[in-house]
């Protein structure tokens, strides 16, 4: 079935959604051009769905030729929406929340907060690592995961990490956190949502890894380097071909930032 195909592929989440668009505009296999009038990020969403379905009954290249004929083209992001997003400080009060929420939330959840801001990964990408490590370090084969010499969890070594888009390679993270999280409990995304709408807290953790990106980048961590910690591994000629890193060096600049990260806090 498609929905078990898809689910193998990709994440639960993503998975849920491209059926569920897919499913929704099922008759723009056949007609197209009702694509063209959508807002943009439905439209993408939607094209990304039936794409995906069109390989997977064969027939993409079929689509591919019928969307060109009806005049329908990617929608590229608008330079001035990414500009006011740029512009728009919404990380002038995140500390502020994340006190707050650090105030509330049980040890095991708090270190989970703590481990979010300091590793910028996604949230399930954070609750994975988390509670990998506390699997590991059960059995006793933490050094599967966390590369003590490079103060690393090599995320890479470990296939749910690595996804079709979305991917994490390496975290760099301080090694007494990662054993405070080895003698911990796991943690739930739901849980913790939960009980932060409880206490009237917004869910803010996809805005840790933005904060992470930013902070980075201006002290002393390239943006190269930024990608690659949180997965992303750019097309452009100097990152495929030139770009070489020295993972003691990398380490060292990362863990300088990661300090002055935790004094900011």
């Amino acid at each position: 079935m498609y929905k078990d195909f898809l689910h193998k592929k990709y994440g639960r989440q993503y998975a849920v959604a491209q059926y569920s668009y897919a499913l929704k505009y099922l008759d723009c296999l056949d007609n197209p051009s009702r694509i063209v009038p959508l807002h943009p990020s439905t439209k993408s969403n939607v094209m990304k769905a039936l794409i995906c379905l069109t390989k997977y009954l064969g027939t993409y290249l079929e689509y591919k030729e019928k969307l060109k004929q009806h005049g329908v083209k990617w929608t590229r992001p608008d330079s001035f929406d990414s500009f006011v997003r740029i512009m728009n400080n919404n990380h002038s009060d995140l500390l502020e929340w994340y006190k707050n929420a650090y105030g509330i939330l049980d040890d095991n959840e708090k270190l989970y907060l703590k481990f979010m801001l300091l590793s910028g990964l996604r949230k399930k990408e954070g609750i994975q690592a988390f509670n990998l490590v506390i699997d590991l370090a059960g059995s006793g084969r933490l050094a599967e995961y966390f590369n003590e010499d490079l103060s690393m969890l090599e995320h890479y070594k470990h296939r749910q990490f690595l996804r079709n888009t979305k991917n994490a390679y390496i975290t760099i993270i301080p090694r007494e956190l990662v054993m405070q999280i080895a003698n911990s409990k796991p943690v739930s995304y739901s849980a913790i949502h939960c009980y932060l709408y409880r206490k009237h807290l917004k869910l803010r953790l996809k805005e840790l890894r933005s904060f992470y990106a930013s902070f980075m980048v201006r002290h002393n961590i390239i943006s190269e380097e930024v990608d690659l910690l949180q997965g992303r591994v750019s097309k452009s000629i100097f990152v495929r071909h030139y770009l070489k890193e020295n993972p003691v060096e990398l380490r060292d600049r990362v863990m300088i930032a990661l300090t002055q990260l935790e004094q900011s806090i």
